[in-house]
């Protein structure tokens, strides 16, 4: 198995889309040593945001992986801010990026030109996430392909970085999980399903059984009555039953051919969703009760035994001094 990295940021909620985009195939393909997943907590500093919220929100996606299935024995499990080395990496690459690099990712891009007034962060974080990514030799990283410039980016750095200054990184690459860029928004089926934007429109994982009928009966449909598998022509009802393969297995247009309207099939959607949910909402109750310092501690500490390494070699490669040749300056413990 090629390593992989994964991470989820604690803003909005995670949906069905984030569930089998990204979460589903990692439980799936969880191997020991291969296989790192993270909270990264400091990427939802970037926009203003309540700092309590932000803890709660770290805090509820660790329990909700979790309950997912990630597997601490399987996977490297660790909330990003408790690794200091990602910040340490974070800006031994901003001192091998340049400006228009940095000014070309497309958030800090389109915020910028409609006048907001954005942080720092917002166009540094990309390098922030080049170092998750770089830290840990990552081979794979899977991203849908709003995030699919920011891997490339994290190449070129490896790249510039290994040419500079002698080989240190591995050069990873992205990888599209395909059901991932196919479940749309239920409101407007035509954008992809999100953590923050539509409420409405995204099946979140721990809405109640009863908000997830009501907002798949709600869905947006297409004119006539047909169910076909057509995403271009019929958005909506393509939408559905994509909805539902992922949560079954059928295909889509194999699933088309048993329902005969659009009440049939939501119905049908309805009920599959809520069968995929329901064991993980229980699984998090269970662990909601739980404190999960003491596990996100050991990861935390066997994510450190893997980065300090790599930081200690980026040092050196770029120009530092090691710890132990500075006097009075103690090796990390």
């Amino acid at each position: 198995m090629p390593r992989r990295l994964t991470a989820f940021t604690p803003s909005g909620d995670l949906h069905l889309g984030n569930y089998f985009g990204a979460i589903e195939p990692l439980v799936r393909a969880q191997v020991p040593g291969e296989t790192f997943v993270f909270v990264s907590d400091l990427h939802a500093l970037t926009l203003p945001h309540d700092p309590a919220e932000v803890r709660t929100r770290t805090t509820e996606f660790a329990r909700l992986l979790l309950a997912c299935g990630v597997d601490p024995a399987r996977s490297l499990f660790a909330v990003q801010s408790h690794v200091p080395e990602h910040t340490e990496l974070h800006y031994l690459l901003e001192c091998a990026t340049g400006f228009g690099e940095a000014r070309r990712m497309i958030q800090f891009k389109e915020k910028s030109a409609r006048g907001q007034r954005v942080r720092l962060s917002l166009l540094t974080y990309p390098i922030l996430m080049a170092a998750d990514i770089l830290l840990y030799d990552t081979e794979e990283v899977p991203v849908g392909e709003d995030q699919r410039q920011h891997v490339e980016l994290a190449r070129d750095l490896a790249v510039r970085f290994n040419a500079d200054y002698g080989p240190v990184f591995t050069v990873p690459r992205a990888v599209n999980p395909p059901v991932a860029a196919r479940i749309k928004d239920l409101a407007t089926p035509a954008a992809k399903m999100s953590k923050s934007v539509s409420p409405a429109g995204a099946l979140r994982l721990l809405d109640p059984p009863d908000v997830l009928r009501r907002k798949v009966m709600r869905a947006t449909t297409d004119t006539g009555d047909a169910v076909t598998h057509d995403p271009v022509a019929r958005p909506g009802v393509a939408n559905l039953l994509t909805i539902l393969s992922a949560c079954t297995g059928v295909t889509p247009e194999a699933a088309a051919e048993t329902f005969g309207g659009y009440g049939e099939l939501k119905r049908a959607v309805a009920d599959a969703v809520i069968a995929v949910l329901e064991p993980i909402q229980r699984r998090y109750a269970e662990l909601a009760a739980a404190d999960p310092s003491e596990l996100l501690g050991s990861g935390a500490a066997a994510a450190r035994r893997v980065a300090r390494p790599k930081v200690r070699a980026a040092r050196a490669a770029i120009g530092l001094l090691d710890y132990a040749e500075t006097p009075g300056i103690c090796p990390i413990a």
